[in-house]
């Protein structure tokens, strides 16, 4: 099994980028994690809806051109289900047990992510009402997707 996860932007923040390479180091034992960034847009201070649209248009094609129809798509967003961490768990191991060998991760970027993106989801997941920074979000995941993994081990982890 491939874990993928997807972000607009590009990750700046040196202790951010550490506590992803720690947990992508945790997460190599028991699957093959990609990560990819995709360019995301200037937005000018003063940007009308239409063209925030836009952008979000112009940035889930991007986002598309990295996925695959094979693959379980879950998508972070405000709308989505808030998940305890057993549940969230049980969601990514029910989808390998239904063949997809590949999970996939979405983040959008500063204005979030297009309807086009969200529809192509098999799961809209939010972590909470509250808003945090995108490439914070990156950090929180991974440590979620790893909690996932230990639960399925029923290490002592998650406790």
């Amino acid at each position: 099994m491939k874990v993928k996860m997807i972000t607009v932007g590009k990750l700046k923040e040196k202790y951010l980028k550490e506590g992803i390479a720690e947990y992508s180091k945790r997460l190599s034992r028991f699957t093959k994690l990609e990560l990819i960034e995709v360019a995301d847009e200037k937005i000018s201070d003063n940007a009308s809806q239409v063209e925030k649209d836009a952008i979000m248009t112009r940035e889930a094609e991007r986002v598309l051109s990295k996925i695959s129809d094979r693959e379980y798509v879950i998508v972070l967003a405000i709308e989505g289900e808030e998940l305890p961490s057993e549940t969230f768990s049980q969601i990514l191991a029910n989808a390998t047990l239904n063949g997809y060998s590949t999970l996939t991760f979405i983040i959008g970027g500063s204005l979030g992510l297009s309807s086009i993106i969200k529809k192509k989801a098999h799961q809209l997941v939010s972590f909470g009402k509250m808003t945090l920074p995108h490439q914070l979000m990156r950090l929180v995941l991974i440590e979620q997707i790893y909690r996932a993994f230990m639960i399925q081990q029923g290490s002592p982890y998650h406790k």
